[in-house]
């Protein structure tokens, strides 16, 4: 099994080495706007898009032209990529995946990537690395790199300058440990299984939305460009690289965990851009609620919902188990037990009461149960192409504590 996996190590450069790194990032960021610009300017003419060999042959001019020559100072590889990573913006857009691309901004997202791994050298046993036009830079050898490198991607964040060095290796395909197991996210718990188990929210964000107001108004106290500016609004930054990496941290930490006990893992397949757009509405027609729903659409990109589960897929897949995703529709209104359907089945958030039968439970898990119900007929679809669903008055779980419940109302298991 071939598995291409990253490895991220912080880079201790020497003062000339982050001027250089500086000035590689507004060159890639500098090429990236001007063709965009021409792109943008060629549709308005009627004009086809030009392609990346197209591009690459503008950007030889460019780099021979009086105008820019500043530009053969930044090796050329991620002047070439950052083409590439447009023509991709480009593809993607046209093909309704994402947004028309947008003009990059100084001071944000900067980075750039050395594709061709025969310039680069990697010394493990002395913690450095050589980049061209940069040589060895010093990083914190935190773990050891594992494969053949294939490329390296340099960025900043909150005044750090990272490297992410990605590597090609084969390994043996992992057996799956443990069962099947349904997850239903919320607000009040993150993650909900249906074994019992919730994970609660880490909320980072909010945990330091006081002390990063109170850094943006002293930001806009300040005079824009000078030096207690610079000041400020670096020490903004090292607040969302905080909040950042305490979420990336605790997602990390809670979908390894699963991963590692569950072979089978059933979620919902939710739209987490359509679930946090705005409320607003226009002059014409405002919206209802904006407050709430504003707050609601604040904790839900807080908490990381789609990094969840994207962190799922692919660590679920490298230990050899399997992610289903099953359509959210009725899952938290759905009895376990006798299979009714009803809106009032939920009369809070908190608490499940069936109308019919009468169970009772918390919300959330009953909805994790019916997403591990619905990943089974998914699959059983999937194997013999018919889905037999489960006849009123019947139940099927894998959970032993819905079990009791169900034995204690008499209801037959499946």
């Amino acid at each position: 099994m071939q598995r291409l996996q990253a490895f991220k190590y912080e880079l201790m450069p020497t003062g000339e080495q982050q001027r250089e790194m500086r000035r590689f990032a507004g060159s890639c960021r500098f090429v990236f706007n001007k063709a965009l610009a021409l792109q943008k300017e060629r549709y308005e003419q009627g004009e086809k898009k030009l392609g990346y060999a197209g591009l690459c042959k503008l950007l030889t001019g460019w780099r021979n032209g009086d105008e820019t020559p500043w530009l053969k100072d930044a090796p050329v590889h991620p002047l070439q990529q950052t083409l590439k990573d447009l023509e991709r913006a480009y593809t993607n857009f046209f093909a309704k995946r994402a947004e028309f691309p947008r003009f990059k901004k100084k001071s944000q997202s900067d980075s750039f990537r050395y594709p061709d791994p025969k310039q680069i050298k990697l010394d493990q046993r002395n913690s450095r690395i050589f980049l061209p036009k940069l040589g060895w830079l010093r990083y914190r050898n935190s773990r050891d790199v594992l494969g053949e490198v294939k490329q390296v991607t340099v960025c900043v964040s909150g005044g750090k300058w990272f490297a992410s060095i990605q590597t090609e290796r084969q390994v043996e395909q992992c057996v799956p440990n443990g069962g099947a197991v349904g997850i239903d996210m919320g607000i009040a718990r993150f993650a909900t299984l249906s074994d019992g188990t919730f994970y609660a929210p880490l909320n980072s964000f909010k945990r330091h939305e006081d002390r990063l107001r109170k850094a943006q108004q002293a930001v806009s106290r300040k005079t824009k460009f000078s030096s207690n500016w610079k000041k400020a609004k670096a020490r903004v930054q090292r607040i969302h690289s905080h909040i950042g990496n305490a979420r990336r941290d605790f997602l990390h930490k809670a979908t390894t965990t699963i991963s590692q006990n569950h072979a089978m893992v059933c979620i919902e397949d939710l739209q987490v851009r359509n679930m946090s757009k705005s409320a607003a509405g226009t002059a014409d027609a405002p919206g209802r609620n904006v407050r709430a729903k504003s707050g609601l659409n604040k904790t839900i990109l807080d908490q990381g919902w789609f990094e969840f589960r994207r962190q799922l897929d692919y660590k679920l897949a490298w230990k050899g188990g399997h992610l289903i995703v099953v359509p959210p529709k009725n899952t938290s209104r759905t009895c376990p037990c006798c299979g009714h359907v009803s809106a009032d089945n939920r009369k809070t958030q908190e608490r499940f009461a069936c109308v019919e039968c009468g169970f009772e439970e918390n919300a959330d898990w009953v909805g994790s149960i019916n997403i591990l119900r619905a990943g089974h007929a998914r699959c059983a679809c999937e194997v013999s192409g018919v889905v037999m669903p489960p006849a009123a008055g019947t139940h099927r779980s894998d959970s032993p504590r819905l079990d009791a419940e169900v034995r204690a109302v008499g209801i037959p298991r499946l």
